[in-house]
């Protein structure tokens, strides 16, 4: 007994006669043409008989030495006629057949290149990303670091002018009191020298 789907083709008989079981006492559920294709769903060697499946999905049962393995001959003749008509074409046609197929080849060659091309393109348009994007990630970490670098020279150039100021401030306190001094001395050395000119003078007329 055999379960194995497989496809089968009903002998160039007439007509064969498809049953509701394995035996000639079941009813015939339907006629099936020559050349008629089935699917053999399981074969049962005691009986002689394999349940089959048509293309519409009935199933029922048919004598397994009325299915062939290929197609019948008058089916198989057919598609062999088919063939030398088509070989047998006036050389025009074939001539036609052929230049729409190089057409067709030369159209498809077009696309491909044009298509390579746009490859091409795109793949270098993402090269050129990608060192834009380097070069950007490298532009900001350079502008960063002068960022610091420009902080760090205002921070210094803070300190030196408000070191100049207080240098500027000390060098006009002395100054002031430099001057200051100039001018208490001259006071003072106006105080004094009238006494010294007026005790000189008694000194001298001492002496006489």
């Amino acid at each position: 007994f055999s379960a194995q789907a497989e496809t089968r083709y009903v002998t160039d008989q007439a007509k064969i006669t498809m049953r509701s079981g394995e035996s000639a006492k079941h009813r015939i559920v339907r006629m099936l043409p020559s050349g008629t294709t089935v699917t053999v769903l399981s074969t049962n060697s005691a009986s002689g008989y394999s349940r089959i499946r048509l293309a519409d999905g009935k199933t029922g049962y048919v004598l397994t030495r009325q299915l062939l393995t290929q197609p019948v001959a008058r089916d198989r003749i057919i598609k062999l006629e088919a063939r030398i008509k088509e070989l047998e074409a006036s050389p025009g046609e074939l001539s036609s057949k052929l230049a729409k197929l190089s057409r067709e080849h030369g159209t498809l060659k077009q696309a491909h290149a044009a298509l390579q091309s746009e490859k091409d393109a795109i793949q270098s348009e993402l090269e050129e990303l990608k060192r834009t994007s380097a070069n950007a990630v490298q532009i900001a970490q350079e502008r960063k670091t002068l960022r610091k670098q420009v902080a760090t020279m205002s921070r210094d150039l803070a300190d030196q002018e408000q070191e100049i100021l207080e240098l500027k401030n000390s060098s006009t306190q002395r100054w002031f009191l430099i001057g200051g001094g100039v001018l208490f001395g001259g006071i003072l050395l106006g105080l004094v020298l009238p006494h010294l000119r007026v005790k000189k003078r008694k000194d001298s007329w001492g002496s006489l």
